[in-house]
């Protein structure tokens, strides 16, 4: 997208191509105004249109340009925090019912995908959570006790059991999530904005946004060259947003995210990689995560940017730990390249804002966009519908407040990654 082949890399060669979206041209009027064609926005607007009501969606770019066309993949349930932890983060009350809301997301994605005949690669075989040394096979047997307190469908497997799932590497062990998988999530989210649009929505593209204000009892929106009048408006542009809404994103500490893809690797070697299907990340806090797509490429992914110097030295070290990792890939390199921004909160959980009369939104996915955006923003769309109260959310509403040294967290992410990156897997 826009002639940068390190925005959106191996997923913008390979999904589907986007459906035809005209920029918002003149006045018009709609019932619900949304910002943002990525999951959230185009799954409150599916099921908005479903319910014959009036949606207009408007996108910067084309549905995907943010993280929704730049991340992994992995279709997972819950948040980075533990299961224990979220009621004493939320109350007892809210911590059950995001726990059930998010433990459920993945389902709300392949049901989609089933419903809608959505080509996206999706593969609903569950994900390895891989723990490094004897910290993080802590981390994810308590991990995994949490869950199974809750009834969740996961488990333990030990060093042996996860090498033969990996096809590789040393780990210690890894939880196994079945509720999990993987999409091609480019494909994915064109294929949400195919059925928000053969359910009567409206989206249109390289319509940024550049002012929203009341009028009367609606909102008003500009762009370039449109406006557009609304009774109901959901900001979903999260870590891209732009020139409205800025606290949703000064509220998060933005991570960058790096991918890297191989060539299709041939039959004997990719029946050795992933054999089940997986997707993969570590515990170490400079997390690796790995998957193959439907081809048989090997997608291979770090925190880090690949501007500058910064991009010769996370290749290097990809390189090296793939090569580790899979000593069968010797000689193999990467086909593709591509990074883009996760937005984390401080308490590494989303937030729900209303930013006005009939304004509302959720934001803050710290890496895990795809199931809870899908089911964020079905639950927008149910309470514009009249079916969930406010009070009846899975999140409670909360003021935006700005992260503090935001700016320098970022450089100090980013140097920390290189840092890491560049003395890792030398020997």
């Amino acid at each position: 997208m826009r002639n940068d082949p390190r925005s959106h890399g191996l997923w913008e060669l390979s999904a589907p191509a986007a459906p035809p979206l005209p920029p918002l041209n003149g006045a018009a009027e709609t019932e619900v105004a949304i910002i943002g064609a990525g999951y959230t926005g185009l799954s409150a607007a599916l099921h908005l249109a479903e319910a014959g009501v009036s949606v207009t969606v408007l996108e910067a770019v084309e549905p995907g340009f943010g993280g929704a066309g730049r991340n992994v993949g992995l279709v997972n349930a819950g948040m980075w925090v533990m299961p224990q932890e979220l009621p004493n983060v939320l109350g007892a009350d809210y911590g059950a019912r995001l726990l059930d809301f998010l433990g459920n997301a993945p389902a709300e994605v392949f049901g989609i995908v089933r419903r809608h005949g959505l080509d996206c690669q999706a593969v609903h075989n569950g994900t390895l959570h891989l723990a490094v040394g004897a910290s993080g096979l802590r981390e994810i047997t308590d991990r995994m006790t949490q869950w199974q307190a809750c009834g969740a469908p996961v488990e333990l497997l030990d060093a042996a059991q996860t090498r033969a799932r990996v096809g590789g590497g040393r780990y210690t062990g890894a939880l196994l999530d079945h509720r999990a998988g993987t999409i091609q999530p480019l494909a994915y989210v064109r294929g949400l904005a195919r059925a928000a649009l053969q359910a009567g929505a409206v989206i249109h593209a390289n319509s940024p946004v550049t002012s929203v204000a009341r009028d009367g009892n609606d909102w008003r929106l500009r762009t370039e060259a449109g406006t557009l009048r609304a009774k109901w408006l959901i900001p979903a542009s999260d870590a891209y947003t732009q020139a409205v809404f800025p606290e949703i994103v000064r509220e998060q500490v933005i991570l960058p995210y790096f991918n890297m893809s191989t060539p299709v690797l041939p039959d004997d070697i990719r029946a050795t990689i992933l054999p089940g299907g997986e997707g993969c990340w570590d515990t170490p806090e400079v997390l690796s995560s790995y998957r193959m797509d439907a081809a048989g490429r090997l997608i291979f992914g770090s925190v880090g940017r690949l501007g500058g110097i910064d991009r010769a030295t996370h290749r290097a070290w990809a390189l090296r730990a793939m090569h580790r990792i899979f000593p069968q890939l010797r000689g193999i390199g990467f086909e593709t390249e591509w990074w883009g921004r996760i937005g984390m909160t401080s308490d590494n959980l989303p937030r729900l804002h209303v930013f006005g009369e009939r304004a509302l939104g959720f934001c803050g996915y710290n890496g895990r966009g795809i199931a809870p955006g899908t089911v964020f923003g079905k639950a927008l769309a149910r309470h514009i519908l009249g079916d969930l109260p406010l009070d009846a959310m899975p999140l409670p509403v909360t003021r935006s407040e700005a992260a503090s040294l935001r700016d320098a967290k970022f450089a100090w992410y980013a140097a920390g990654a290189g840092l890491v990156h560049f003395v890792s897997d030398r020997i």
